[in-house]
């Protein structure tokens, strides 16, 4: 039987199989053995690439010692694993995680990350997340933190031996919108230009004086992969949409190409980003991280030289 095509449902439904399985403390060829199955077959609904119709998950799920809550979503995923794209509704109350969006990002190559409103949540400082998310009506005041560290926790994809590529593109709005006061904004945009001389961030302003620019509909994020086909992924207050049709890809890409012929260069925008930093002080700049703006650019020109 030839492998088919993944979805983001099959992946996540393959990703939940492999947890019930190690919390099992059984490994493929276990749940094979249990199941009478080979394990190229175990395998590939771990993958999400083959089969698993509800029997064959119940019957995995069963060796498992899976049930309740955990058993009937992934039996909603696989009722559904062949759908495309993805719209989660959440209600009124938001999640304090955003479990597919990890994943994807997670096994991410490459991020495209477009924002209008904010600073992208992967470069945002805890005192800048905080602010934002406390202003959130949908977000009890007794969760703001939990979710501020998830926030962050996102961030550890920075740290990895060999880190995706990432592209992000911020409309000059979101740098000048006074999130949280002077001082968190100062600390975040320094955040910004450190960071920004990473070889594999692209960090570039969408500039305000352009008026109307191609990303004007709203914020999203393009994710690709080296084993399946691109993700776009927009957040709104009450739901999270997953999109991975073709013809759905290709409108976010020209957005992109659109964004990307028209948003400064990288040293530009590093340029931008220092001069509203300093401008947040008379004096030019923070008693704390004036000197982090210097710092950046340095980094940046030994990085040149390099």
């Amino acid at each position: 039987m030839e492998d088919r095509q993944t979805t983001i449902r099959s992946r996540e439904l393959g990703d939940g199989l492999r947890s019930a399985m190690t919390g099992a403390g059984l490994t493929g060829q276990d749940a094979a053995r249990l199941l009478g199955w080979s394990p190229s077959r175990v395998s590939r609904l771990l993958n999400g690439k083959r089969g698993g119709n509800e029997v064959d998950v119940s019957a995995f799920l069963a060796v498992c010692r899976v049930t309740g809550r955990e058993r009937d979503r992934l039996l909603r995923l696989c009722q559904d694993k062949g759908t495309p794209g993805w719209l989660q509704q959440h209600g009124s109350r938001l999640p304090k995680q955003l479990r597919t969006l990890i994943d994807h990002e997670d096994q991410a190559v490459r991020i495209h990350d477009f924002q209008m409103a904010l600073v992208p949540g992967l470069l945002q400082t805890g005192a800048y997340a905080r602010a934002v998310i406390t202003r959130i009506a949908n977000v009890p005041g007794s969760e703001v933190e939990d979710r501020v560290a998830a926030r962050l926790a996102r961030q550890a994809l920075f740290s990895r031996t060999r880190p995706a590529r990432f592209t992000f593109l911020v409309h000059e709005s979101a740098l000048r919108l006074p999130v949280g006061g002077a001082a968190v904004m100062s600390e975040q945009l320094h955040h910004l230009l450190r960071m920004s001389v990473r070889p594999y961030i692209a960090l570039r302003v969408v500039p305000l004086d352009l008026g109307a620019h191609a990303g004007i509909a709203g914020s999203f994020t393009l994710m690709e992969f080296a084993e399946f086909e691109p993700v776009a992924y927009v957040e709104s207050e009450t739901s999270s949409l997953f999109l991975e049709e073709p013809e759905e890809i290709a409108a976010y890409r020209r957005v992109l190409r659109a964004l990307a012929d028209t948003a400064l260069g990288e040293e530009q925008s590093r340029e931008v980003i220092a001069t509203l930093a300093t401008e947040l002080y008379p004096d030019g700049e923070s008693h704390h991280d004036g000197p982090r703006a210097r710092q950046a650019r340095l980094a940046h020109e030994q990085l040149q030289r390099g």
